[in-house]
């Protein structure tokens, strides 16, 4: 393997479980930009301010999706069904997941995921192209 090949040059397998698990667990943030916001007001029928004021929350200089409170889950995840309310115009940390540098770092950090999440590691190889197509679009 030449230095510039990533351990993981032959792909990684990830099929979603539909699982709901990457929506909860500890606090964080799903960052969200002006069209991100745009799209998901429209998804649900609102104005983007009013989307904001219901389910933006500033940090610092940046925009999250609120958290619910007390579960940490996000503000889009039916509470019954574990699915996304806005699965079709969910953010882009959330359509890249699991590709994500912290869990790309090393072979120890995907085993990681693995183990949290039931999706990564299974189902159909995904192309090295195409992870690090997914790992360049958001820094996490």
């Amino acid at each position: 393997m030449s230095a510039e090949e990533p351990w993981y040059k032959d792909g990684l397998k990830f099929s979603c479980s539909g699982c709901g698990d990457c929506c909860t667990g500890s606090p964080g943030y799903v960052w969200v930009n002006k069209a991100e916001i745009a799209e998901m007001a429209d998804a649900v029928g609102h104005s983007v301010d009013d989307f904001e004021k219901l389910y933006v929350r500033k940090i610092g200089i940046r925009k999250s999706l609120k958290e619910l409170p007390g579960s940490y889950d996000c503000v889009f995840l039916h509470e019954e069904t574990r699915k996304c309310e806005l699965y079709d115009a969910r953010p882009r940390q959330c359509k890249t997941w699991p590709f994500w540098d912290s869990n790309l770092k090393t072979p120890e950090d995907w085993e990681r995921t693995c183990e949290q999440c039931p999706g990564s590691g299974q189902g159909k190889l995904v192309q090295l192209d195409d992870i690090e197509g997914q790992r360049k679009t958001v820094k996490i």
